[in-house]
């Protein structure tokens, strides 16, 4: 008799909640299926002819958007030099991230791209003279020994594409660094001049680079762009229904995800070292952030939006 009064009582807060979390799930079930679509695409065409098309779909989703607030507030950039240095950084890091996955296992670049927080946490003292604590310090080292472990520095899995694929993520930790900058810019501007900086950068490689396109991957290289747009809509929506401290460590999904369809997709079995490095780059992404919200409502760091932590592949916002 005891366990009715207690579901009817569900509060609209906490149905809410439930909504945000499968909302926060799928978006990023989503953007694992982007992952594995462009790294499907890249084996076969080229990193610029992909983030061009994808760049041109993404861009037929955004357009209703880019309508309703507005063509003109969309041309109005506020600290231009910000914002371009933010649109260079975002390129470099999809161009990165792709380069990466058409020799690597999904699952080791993800790893890679899930320390970009921690970065963004380390850099933070320096560049927006935020404090950090030991206690964040010591999460950033214990980050830092696991992409050393995912590394493998003394064996062959420390290549070329591997040191590209960690400077990607650190890319990735600047244009997060610099969207903490620019908080006072429209969303809807920041993803605009976001994709037309990739797209154009893919452009400029069609010329030395380009290969007829089959039916089949010209719906694939669409759905590329349209997936990612759909996957920010339900993460951003997320964010919105559910607190961000029950929602935001459901991004980690995405490595679970990467391990699943790079196993299924591509018969990449996970190397234990990227396992065990995950781990500890997982363990001390959450204790950075669930930090960072304590002090936040203790009123000693600023509170500012929750971003998501997307690949390139999912990343044209």
């Amino acid at each position: 008799m005891s366990a009715r009064p207690v579901a009817l009582s569900a509060t609209p807060e906490s149905s809410l909640a439930r909504t945000g979390v499968l909302l926060m799930l799928l978006g990023m079930l989503m953007f694992a299926l982007n992952d594995v679509m462009g790294k499907w695409l890249v084996s076969t065409y080229s990193v610029g002819q992909v983030v061009f098309v994808r760049s041109i779909a993404a861009l037929i989703v955004l357009a209703p958007f880019l309508w309703f607030s507005g063509p003109k507030k969309v041309m109005q950039v506020d600290r231009p030099f910000m914002q371009l240095a933010r649109v260079a950084a975002s390129t470099a890091e999809i161009f990165a991230f792709y380069f990466a996955v058409v020799y690597l296992p999904l699952a080791d670049v993800m790893t890679y791209w899930l320390a970009a927080p921690i970065y963004v946490a380390a850099i933070s003292p320096l560049v927006l003279k935020e404090p950090v604590g030991w206690r964040r310090w010591s999460a950033i080292i214990v980050g830092f020994i696991g992409v050393v472990i995912a590394l493998e520095p003394s064996s062959q899995a420390l290549t070329p594409q591997a040191i590209i694929s960690i400077l990607g993520s650190m890319t990735f930790a600047l244009m997060l660094l610099l969207g903490r900058s620019l908080r006072g810019t429209p969303d809807t501007t920041l993803v605009f001049w976001q994709i037309v900086g990739a797209g154009l950068a893919g452009a400029g490689s069609l010329y030395f680079d380009w290969k007829p396109v089959s039916p089949r991957d010209l719906v694939l290289l669409g759905v590329l762009g349209v997936v990612a747009m759909l996957a920010h809509m339900l993460v951003n929506r997320a964010l919105k229904m559910a607190d961000a401290a029950t929602v935001a460590p459901l991004q980690y999904t995405l490595l679970f995800w990467a391990i699943v369809f790079g196993w299924l997709v591509f018969g990449d079995v996970p190397r234990l070292p990227m396992l065990i490095g995950s781990g500890f780059i997982v363990a001390s992404g959450l204790f950075i952030f669930f930090r960072e919200q304590q002090l936040k409502r203790q009123g000693r760091i600023k509170e500012e939006p929750v971003e998501a932590i997307v690949t390139g592949s999912g990343d044209p916002v």
